[in-house]
């Protein structure tokens, strides 16, 4: 009988060894990941509230283009943190998962603390907090995602869910938190506390142990690695090709809704926070990590099948909202988006190692955010663009919703490859 996506695709004569299945040490794993992703990934998701004070201190300075030059700090941020996820997923293979997280933790550290003596200095802060941060951030994401294969196989979906929770749940407390110390201490003092929070993804990245049996093989890995640099046999897979390719093109609108959702609720819904709406994808994202990523490890559930939904529906319900003229709409598909945001990414690290096994995710993680990184700067820049061509949303929001359409139609490819005699695994759709 073939297997389905929810069971790991590594064949028997590639990967004899099996995880554990979880122990203390594979949970323990689970807790320090969770609190990896919260950070580097909800203080990204959170920079819209250092945006406002920053671009206030700049005007104050009596600087010009503010708002430009604050925005692509941000951007700069997140589009290095995908950028640079390649190079993690290099390093870990050529040193360890641990190694590779408290390389990324004091890049973090560092970049943070220097740009909080740097905040009226915007030039400056393109390098620390935009470069040297989203590097940190790139070093310590990718291995917390591709160190949970070495500890569960059965169970994989579930324990990436609780894992990428971690984002949606500090994602929650990490806006007002940063607001009100920006309001008692001041933007400097709040980017040093932020820096020494870094620390705490240094000590979680000692609980990065790898099991023994994975140990030795990693090993052999490694002397095949350091003088080819690349994971050769991740590229001869066509499943992961084709993933790679639809994946980034879905990027191009996926971030669309989070950067420009506050600004849409202030020009077509005045009287409303514009912060519920987001609050409204982050609560219902984080619910739909976790019960999508339990339910994905049923052996008759497609995992790829659930991605396509869930960019289909997130598609949809981008350009939803520019036809929404009532402030209930805007929660009801708010609360949708993050329930479908949280199915996709929750599949993130299981297709991954469905696709290429626990040996290859690291590189193939790298490599599919790595190609992301143009997509997530591109993409809400050009909505922003057309919002200023248009003064309306109405074109933004559709255009957005155009290639999470079309990456999702796009993955149908992996069905039929799946067919083939020649397909390097058993199945993935």
């Amino acid at each position: 009988m073939e297997t389905s996506a929810g069971s790991s695709e590594v064949l028997q004569t590639q990967s004899p060894w099996t995880p554990a299945e979880g122990g203390f040490k594979g949970w323990l794993t689970v807790a320090a990941s969770f609190v990896v992703q919260g950070l580097v990934i909800g203080i990204s998701l959170s920079y819209s509230v250092i945006y406002v004070e920053l671009q206030r201190i700049l005007e104050k300075d009596g600087v010009t283009e503010t708002s430009y030059k604050t925005s692509l700090v941000g951007s700069l941020s997140l589009g290095t943190t995908f950028a640079f996820s390649i190079l993690a997923g290099i390093l870990n293979d050529l040193f360890s998962y641990r190694t590779t997280t408290i390389i990324g933790g004091c890049f973090c550290l560092v970049g943070m603390f220097s740009s909080s003596f740097l905040i009226h200095y915007v030039e400056a802060l393109y390098f620390t907090y935009g470069i040297m941060f989203g590097i940190g951030a790139a070093l310590c994401f990718n291995p917390s995602i591709a160190v949970l294969g070495l500890h569960f196989k059965k169970r994989i979906g579930l324990v990436c869910g609780i894992v990428s929770a971690g984002v949606s749940v500090f994602n929650f407390w990490l806006p007002p938190a940063l607001e009100a110390m920006i309001s008692a201490i001041g933007l400097d003092w709040t980017l040093r506390v932020v820096s020494f929070l870094m620390i705490l993804i240094i000590v979680a990245a000692f609980t990065f142990n790898v099991p023994d049996g994975a140990k030795e093989e990693g090993n052999e890995g490694k002397k095949f690695e350091l003088s080819k640099f690349l994971n050769k046999e991740n590229w001869k897979r066509k499943k992961f090709v084709i993933w790679t390719i639809c994946i980034p093109i879905a990027f191009f609108g996926y971030f669309v809704p989070f950067v420009h959702m506050v600004k849409f609720v202030n020009v077509n819904f005045p009287s409303e926070d514009g912060k519920i709406p987001l609050m409204c994808i982050g609560i219902a994202s984080a619910i739909g990590r976790v019960t999508f990523g339990f339910f994905s490890d049923y052996d008759k559930i497609n995992r790829v099948m659930l991605q396509q939904i869930a960019l289909f529906s997130f598609g949809v319900l981008t350009m939803l909202l520019a036809a929404a003229n009532a402030w209930v709409y805007i929660i009801l598909i708010t609360l949708g988006i993050g329930v479908f945001d949280g199915c996709f990414l929750s599949m993130m690290g299981p297709i991954t190692f469905d696709l290429c096994g626990p040996k290859g995710a690291s590189q193939a993680i790298g490599f599919v955010n790595g190609f992301s990184a143009f997509s997530v700067t591109l993409g809400p820049t050009i909505a922003g663009k057309l919002f200023e061509i248009y003064s309306s949303y109405t074109v933004p929001f559709l255009v957005a919703g155009a290639p999470l359409i079309l990456g999702a139609f796009g993955l149908f490819a992996i069905m039929c490859v799946s067919k083939s005699k020649n397909s390097q695994v058993k199945n993935v759709a």
